[in-house]
């Protein structure tokens, strides 16, 4: 009996992390409803892929609030869609939107990606387990990212 107790007991601590991790917001976290109605926009514009409608939306939207993880994540994320992207932009809110909230699961995915464009396999993968360690039991940043590795590991051969 004590035994099945400590077995549910680990089991709900484990739970209950999950259910705390930052989920991340956008594309890459696969929000169902966001409440914020500039990410309503934004999400809206990338699913057109009018990346310089999100670009501006976005830019917009970090002069009034510049310690939103999300939009640090998708201004980068539409600024590596849009044309003619500059990576060390692409890097800069990537890296921010992590320093403001280290557990972002979208920017760890997203960021991951922007690192195989770079040719960083090592980085990408870094960013990988960073994933696992937060995804208990999977997720699907996780698994998009994996999949991009591998996808980019296949092209080298």
């Amino acid at each position: 009996m004590k035994a099945v107790l400590r077995h549910a007991s680990i089991i709900a601590v484990f739970l209950s992390m999950a259910a705390l991790a930052d989920p991340g917001v956008g594309p890459g976290a696969h929000a169902e409803a966001p409440a914020d109605p500039v990410l309503e926009k934004v999400l809206a514009a990338n699913a057109q892929a009018d990346w310089r409608r999100s670009q501006e939306l976005l830019r917009e939207a970090l002069a009034r609030d510049p310690a939103n993880a999300d939009y640090h994540n998708l201004y980068a994320y539409a600024l590596r869609k849009g044309p003619n992207p500059s990576l060390d932009q692409v890097f800069k809110h990537y890296h921010e939107a992590l320093r403001i909230s280290p557990n972002h699961r979208g920017a760890h995915e997203y960021i991951g990606e922007a690192y195989l464009l770079q040719g960083n396999l090592a980085k990408a993968k870094e960013h990988l387990s960073a994933l696992d360690r937060m995804c208990f039991f999977g997720c699907e940043e996780y698994s998009m990212l994996k999949k991009a590795i591998a996808e980019s590991e296949a092209t080298r051969k």
